[in-house]
């Protein structure tokens, strides 16, 4: 199956089936982060022993049950920008087809978070609650030292990785394969619309950024 094809039937796929789809892939591997990763740190074994582990559990049990409301507030954001850039640029297209790029997009962002599970299950050993925490793989933040750094810039460097560029991508694709104008155009639309509002919101993020006692 070639890859317009694949992508022409994810965009026809039932949009609740694939992010009910979405939504249990990423509660798997977070639940797997959970206990095969941060469960075995020495940070959290020092915490269970002073009986305040339920803490980090009661936490991920909130992150668990948000998942589906983190997704939904993301894409409603996402298709909102490409909705408006095609309206703008002259385009017709449908809100839900927007929500439904974002969703299949949202996809590729499976991929780093599966190479994060196997890196520390198989390759490292002895790794901290906070190298976990601080991992993404192929981004800007395995350039620097994390521990010695701004901490406001961890989450824009984190951000900033390889696979956030083919999600730019991934959306251009998606998009052009929807509107079906020329390549320039869904092109245009993605990095005004999506990208430059993303790199604004890294900006605005290290400048509002307030360090926790």
């Amino acid at each position: 199956m070639s890859l317009q094809s694949f992508s022409k039937d994810a965009l026809t796929t039932n949009r609740w089936l694939l992010f009910i789809l979405l939504c249990t892939i990423t509660f798997f591997l977070l639940l797997m982060k959970k206990s095969f990763l941060e469960a075995g740190t020495a940070a959290f074994e020092v915490l269970e022993l002073q009986g305040e582990a339920g803490v980090l559990k009661m936490l991920a049990a909130l992150q668990y049950a948000t998942i589906p409301v983190v997704y939904l507030w993301k894409f409603m954001i996402i298709a909102l920008l490409l909705w408006t850039g095609c309206f703008l640029f002259g385009h017709n297209i449908s809100y839900g087809r927007c929500f439904q790029i974002a969703l299949v997009a949202e996809f590729i962002f499976l991929i780093p978070e599966i190479y994060k599970i196997l890196h520390f299950l198989f390759l490292s050993q002895d790794v901290t609650l906070f190298e976990i925490n601080i991992y993404y793989p192929f981004s800007l933040i395995l350039l620097t030292d994390a521990r010695q750094i701004d901490q406001s810039w961890i989450y824009p460097l984190k951000a900033l990785n390889i696979f956030e560029v083919v999600y730019w991508f991934g959306l251009y694709y998606l998009l052009h394969l929807s509107i079906r104008r020329q390549k320039w155009i869904p092109a245009a639309i993605t990095s005004v619309f999506y990208v430059v509002p993303f790199l604004i919101w890294l900006l605005y993020y290290i400048g509002i950024y307030k360090p926790t006692a």
